[in-house]
């Protein structure tokens, strides 16, 4: 009984000695956290602001014809390669016309009989008319019966039936001949603008199907290089701040260092969506922007990427992007936008969204401020209401003003330059 009672107090003196543990720990690292949070703060001031749409897509010429064979069979003659310039009628492809001319000598022969089959149907026609007039003249004054003249009737009608067939075959024989006379000169394709060979997918002796039989081979693109446009695919919640006529800033990636102007000329209407009915699900919309600036260096298919331009305002109060929050629980490890881009999503119609909110440095200590943003760029966002030019506002570190920041916390401030040295040494003690 004793030895039970021993126990029970062990483990009971083992429970109070945990408890006390935990409570010094807590209060431990309660008393390690307490103390100004390091911040760095920047005044609001006004600045212009260009809002941007970015988008990444390929580089496609202005005009471009891709070049069939309506015939097909063997290529004996290419007239150009990849990255020729050819101009408006040059031969640029012959296929062997053997199958093709062996069919045009058989409808011309069919033809030339159809011919024939005329001139034997009108002479027989015009011996049966003859003999009609004659019985017709004998079957009046009644040396003809109606027997005979009723059977001499007969014969002419049925060689008028037979001499209007004969036309109408021979009719149908020119026809099947400029038929064949047609597809047989289309065993030589000629180029039907000027441009550049961009693509070239045959050589001379390999075999061609026609369009006219299935799709046919695809055996040449012919492009204008002389205007390049930019094709991009932009997300469904940015096509609706885009306009026609904005203006674009194209980087291409063959090209580096190099900036293209462009003007953005065609938005679709028709949504591109990939990965439909998972949560991967993207919608986009493609827009074509026309390049303004010249380089030859440029090719179709080329990748790049763009910044639309769809909005600027000069001398509006803005303050730093990272220092506008919501203030709610979020991943740190994620940037601003991509929550906002997440709440946006998740928001349900109808419901308020909760208000963007700065913290407002009071010289010691900061306080949260309720704010309304305008447009963006890369840096800065725009301040309709809430604060004043000159009021400073905690500008860094994106911890500190999306979790650690509260009402009346006390703050330090610490210059970026003096962060930075810091966050070196850190790395190199690391």
């Amino acid at each position: 009984m004793a030895k039970k009672r021993s126990r029970k107090g062990l483990i009971i003196g083992l429970v109070v000695l945990a408890v006390l543990i935990a409570g010094t720990t807590v209060v431990l690292v309660r008393s390690g956290n307490e103390g100004p949070i390091l911040v760095s703060v920047e005044p609001a001031a006004t600045r212009t602001i260009t809002q941007t749409v970015s988008a990444i897509g390929k580089l496609q010429p202005e005009h471009m014809v891709k070049i069939s064979s309506e015939a097909s069979g063997e290529i004996i003659y290419l007239g150009a390669k990849d990255g020729d310039m050819v101009k408006e009628g040059q031969l640029l492809v012959r296929i062997r016309p053997d199958i093709l001319e062996s069919q045009l000598a058989q409808t011309r022969a069919a033809t030339d009989a159809a011919r024939m089959a005329i001139t034997i149907a009108k002479a027989e026609l015009d011996r049966s008319e003859a003999d009609l007039k004659r019985v017709t003249e004998l079957y009046k004054k009644e040396f003809a019966t109606k027997e005979e003249f009723d059977r001499i009737k007969a014969t002419y009608e049925s060689a008028a039936g037979r001499y209007a067939q004969s036309r109408s075959e021979y009719e149908r024989s020119q026809g099947a001949l400029q038929q064949t006379q047609a597809s047989a000169s289309r065993t030589m394709i000629y180029a039907p603008m000027s441009g550049t060979v961009t693509y070239l997918g045959v050589e001379v002796g390999e075999k061609v199907v026609g369009v006219a039989q299935m799709q046919g081979t695809e055996m040449m693109r012919i492009a204008n290089l002389d205007t390049m446009n930019a094709w991009v695919d932009v997300d469904e919640n940015d096509v609706a701040l885009i306009s026609v006529g904005d203006t674009a800033r194209v980087r291409v990636d063959g090209l580096p260092n190099t900036t293209l102007r462009g003007v953005v000329y065609e938005i679709s209407h028709s949504a591109t969506v990939s990965a439909a009915g998972t949560q991967e699900e993207v919608v986009n919309f493609q827009v074509r922007i026309r390049l303004i600036d010249r380089d030859t260096r440029m090719r179709p298919g080329m990748s790049c990427n763009v910044d639309i331009e769809t909005e600027t305002k000069t001398d509006v109060l803005s303050v730093p992007i990272q220092s506008v929050t919501v203030r709610q629980d979020v991943d740190a490890t994620k940037t601003e936008e991509d929550q906002r881009v997440e709440q946006k999503k998740a928001a349900p119609a109808g419901v308020k969204r909760p208000e963007s909110i700065v913290w407002v440095y009071n010289g010691a200590t900061v306080s949260s401020r309720s704010v309304r943003t305008g447009i963006s760029d890369d840096g800065y966002i725009e301040i309709l209401s809430g604060l004043k030019a000159g009021e400073k506002i905690v500008a860094s570190p994106y911890q500190a003003i999306s979790k650690l920041l509260s009402n009346g916390a006390p703050v330090r401030v610490e210059e970026p330059a003096a962060r930075k040295e810091r966050f070196r040494q850190l790395r190199q003690q690391q």
